[in-house]
């Protein structure tokens, strides 16, 4: 599959969420394999227009290609979601997010994201600068290294794994993400994985890359700064794919929302909140249908929560 053919992961949801207008604002923060940024720039003709951001060079490349013809409605920047603060110069009327890969990078061996293929261990989402998921394997001391594994891969043989692998990074046995992946599945016992329902290093991969591409640092300031760039009654929808993402979107949403018991003079005195900066809209997670996790496996773990700016 091409770049830009797929359908991105709840096209249909987050379209619905946003609500793209002619005229509007929209922000595609994770530009990725451009599927958001496609259908919102679609639904928001004649006028509308996009920005759309990532990080990975390669993927604002082949948008340069892909939207060549969109004219002014497009402008796209290569830099982490996390500084779109940076890159907006006015308030807009919605983000997406979606905190998952790319097609085109997981099936690419070169990215090190996968153990479908073998590659280079690398994970980097910029391959221009920062540490490889290597580096991390060999510069992070033991009980560190087992910490990412257990926290960010809620990996319950996170000890065993990072022993193993700085062992195996020391004796200089990994070279390949396929030597990665052997090294887990090796740390975890069989009995256990007979009950596993998806492959042993897939917990440990996850884990690594996004420490590699600190994911929840850059995930917390988009949180912390997104309200004050959207119009009220912009709209911010938030895919994500693993639990600690959700939690933190889901708390950050809850507390847009929430305001003083205390009665509004009260209140004002005490320094807290009188008036909502955000509604939310998703009172439960929006997740794939079966139609859409048969097309689309990759999409079986996929959340999405959106809010309403509600306060100037």
């Amino acid at each position: 599959m091409s770049s830009f053919d797929h359908i991105s992961v709840l096209a249909r949801e987050v379209l619905e969420v946003l609500a793209p207008r002619s005229g509007g604002v929209y922000c595609d923060a994770t530009l990725g394999g451009g599927g958001h940024s496609r259908a919102i720039l679609d639904a928001s003709a004649p006028v509308g227009r996009l920005v759309a951001l990532d990080r990975d060079p390669a993927a604002v490349a082949r948008a340069r290609s892909a939207f060549a013809d969109s004219g002014d409605r497009v402008t796209l920047a290569c830099a982490p979601f996390a500084q779109v603060d940076e890159i907006l110069d006015g308030p807009i009327d919605g983000f997406v997010l979606d905190l998952g890969l790319s097609s085109i990078q997981l099936d690419d061996p070169e990215r090190g994201f996968s153990f479908a293929a073998s590659g280079p261990i690398d994970m980097r989402m910029d391959r221009r600068s920062g540490r490889t998921a290597l580096d991390v394997v060999r510069d992070t001391p033991v009980d560190e290294l087992a910490d990412i594994v257990f926290r960010y891969g809620e990996e319950r043989y996170s000890r065993r794994i990072a022993a193993r692998l700085k062992d195996d990074a020391r004796r200089g046995r990994l070279v390949t993400t396929a030597d990665l992946a052997a090294a887990i599945d090796e740390s975890i016992p069989a009995k256990s994985k007979r009950h596993l329902r998806i492959h042993p290093a897939t917990r440990t991969f996850q884990a690594l890359r996004i420490a590699v591409n600190q994911e929840l640092e850059q995930l917390e300031r988009f949180l912390e700064v997104f309200p004050d760039l959207l119009r009220p009654g912009g709209r911010c929808a938030i895919i994500s794919f693993h639990s600690l993402e959700d939690r933190m979107v889901k708390r950050r949403f809850r507390d847009l929302a929430h305001t003083s018991s205390l009665p509004p003079d009260l209140a004002r005195r005490a320094g807290e909140r009188v008036e909502p900066i955000c509604r939310v809209i998703t009172r439960r997670p929006i997740v794939p249908g079966d139609e859409e996790i048969e097309r689309n496996p990759r999409s079986r773990s996929a959340k999405l929560r959106a809010c309403e700016k509600v306060a100037a």
